[in-house]
């Protein structure tokens, strides 16, 4: 139940009443302080101002106008014009009880779209590095919510896997198939990078060999693809270890490289030529774009094609949002790329839109996100100042989950302590993220994101098990509970209207990219069930009636907040 919609809806209807011109916004909000009621409209004072008339006469027959019988307990004018509605308690347990019974928690269904979702995006013949893990997750958090919504969602997983440096690395690993007949081991990828990279510095038969190769890769020669597959299948296995340790749900089947598009450039290019976009600047193909300024205000050239013949990303760019719309006909696609990309983007995209290759109706958006930095305020890095591998990374949250698990529960089998610092490390490391607004740089912190209190994956994985615990003590199953739910205390009513808040929740996190609105949803829902648990007895409820309701009420809280963080990608145990 989206009751932000349904007011919102109603607001609307009674502005139009009311005079209001068709379409006038009912700017419906979740009211900051309860003494202004659960929800606010604000829309009248800037239609008041279109119409000429004191704001708070028009909010005089709005009010008037409302259709909120049985939904709303009274609607009151505040201020100049602001008008506070108070829900009614007994329609708040009638949603409550419909959220139990209701497959997704009672949400209303949606118009399904196709969306692609580009993310995480590493890079052949290296090792993902935590730079790679804040694309990886905040774009599998909206991978996971798109999809419980009920999207077609198809992740790209737009892996840096063609350009002149697979020249080199052809060229060194047939060296070390040479050398080692046997098959080899490539569990170092950094290391084999940087041998690569110094035979062709330091080789001039090497550096001329991969040269050729490189050549005959783009030619299509068979030898070379066959090696050039061989890296990235290497490199895409390390990677999902990678994944699967940090329940992400990319497989190898999400694959969309660079390489995917090598077969578009020059017609693009020639296509953009003959529309009169691209011109021939200085021996390159350039895209003169008037959006675009350089310092003598110049319109700024982007170049598509060089003088050599080779690509720039940009051109991969064109290609891409072109095969996303044609292809994978998409309805909007997302780009979890951090924010030092964005004017790159941007040009790219201008370029498809006047090409014709993407219309309007398709949203291309990018959901940049800020750098992880460590407590020094600088990017996060080792001690030596070199770039953290990731593996090495979740492997220090495990190690420290596991001591803080042990000594907190000292009696706890070994097969159990494992398993419970696996979940608790992982959902740590993203919960740390996720909850921190995409758009700014966050400081990692290890102990505040293993931290037991405050808004932490354990404080959250912590309220779910102590919810879920009350059924075990209770000894009592869901289809047991036949009574109604009936709202008499304040904190009970509390907790009900916030646990209906979550498909208001969900819908602007799928709108925006914002998993940190679920994260501060779920974390006030854990503090509103703490309020409720200590002063409203459950299990020694004074009747039956009472019990069953509150029970309800935390059935409700439990699936909350489990379905909540698994929108996160954060698993929950039944124990902790």
């Amino acid at each position: 139940m989206n009751i932000q919609a349904l007011l919102s809806e109603k607001v609307s209807q009674a502005l139009t009443a009311a005079g209001a011109p068709a379409g006038s916004e009912a700017q419906v909000r979740q009211s900051a302080k309860a003494q202004f009621g659960d929800y606010q409209a604000n829309g009248v004072m800037a239609v008041a101002k279109k119409l000429g008339i004191p704001p708070r006469q028009l909010a005089e027959k709005v009010v008037q106008l409302l259709a909120l019988e049985g939904i709303a307990e009274k609607t009151e004018i505040a201020g100049p014009g602001f008008i506070n509605i108070f829900l009614d308690k007994q329609w708040v347990a009638i949603q409550v009880e419909n959220a139990l019974t209701a497959p997704k928690l009672g949400l209303a269904p949606v118009e399904p779209q196709t969306i692609v979702i580009d993310y995480s995006a590493p890079n052949v013949a290296k090792e993902m590095h935590v730079g790679h893990l804040r694309s990886t997750i905040i774009g599998d958090a909206a991978a996971r919510t798109l999809e419980f919504l009920g999207h077609n969602v198809i992740r790209a997983n737009h892996v840096g896997d063609w350009g002149t440096q697979f020249g080199m690395l052809i060229a060194y690993l047939e060296k070390m198939q040479n050398e080692n007949a046997n098959e080899m081991d490539l569990s170092d990828l950094e290391a084999f990078y940087r041998e690569a990279k110094k035979h062709y510095d330091e080789d001039a038969e090497f550096a001329e060999r991969a040269r050729g190769y490189v050549v005959k890769l783009q030619g299509g020669d068979e030898y070379c693809g066959q090696m050039w597959r061989k890296l990235v299948d290497i490199t895409m296995a390390q990677n999902q270890i990678n994944y699967e340790r940090l329940n992400v749900t990319l497989t190898k089947d999400d694959v969309m490289g660079e390489s995917l598009y090598n077969g578009m450039l020059p017609g693009i290019v020639a296509d953009l030529k003959e529309k009169g976009l691209a011109v021939e600047s200085e021996g390159a193909t350039v895209v003169f774009l008037d959006e675009y300024k350089n310092k003598e205000g110049e319109p700024m050239g982007v170049i598509i094609q060089k003088k050599d013949g080779g690509y720039l990303y940009t051109t991969t760019d064109i290609a891409c949002a072109k095969y996303r719309y044609e292809t994978l006909n998409a309805d909007r696609v997302l780009y979890y790329i951090d924010s030092r990309q964005h004017q790159h983007l941007m040009q790219a995209w201008t370029i498809v839109r006047k090409a014709g290759y993407v219309p309007d109706s398709v949203s291309l958006e990018h959901h940049m996100f800020g750098m992880m930095l460590g407590k020094d305020g600088k990017p996060f890095k080792t001690r030596a100042g070199g770039t953290i591998k990731l593996s090495e990374l979740l492997d220090e949250a495990y190690d420290r989950a596991l001591k803080l698990i042990a000594e907190k529960n000292p009696q706890m089998e070994s097969d159990e302590l494992t398993a419970l610092a696996k979940v608790v490390s992982i959902g740590a490391i993203k919960y740390a993220d996720l909850s921190k607004s995409r758009t700014t740089d966050y400081v990692f912190d290890w102990d505040n994101m293993l931290a037991f209190e405050g808004n932490t994956a354990p404080y959250m994985q912590y309220a779910y098990t102590r919810v879920a615990s009350i059924f075990k003590r209770a000894g009592i199953q869901e289809t047991e509970l036949t009574q109604p739910v009936a709202l008499h205390d304040e904190r009970e009513y509390a907790l009900a209207t916030r646990l209906l808040q979550f498909e208001e929740t969900i819908t602007l996190v799928a709108r925006e990219g914002t998993p940190h609105v679920m994260c501060a949803y779920l974390y006030d829902l854990a503090g509103l069930f703490s309020g409720f648990y200590e002063h409203c007895p459950i299990l020694n409820a004074e009747n039956d009636d009472v019990r069953q309701s509150r029970l309800k009420l935390a059935l409700l809280t439990a699936k909350t907040l489990k379905q909540g963080l698994d929108t996160l990608g954060i698993e929950t145990v039944e124990k902790m």
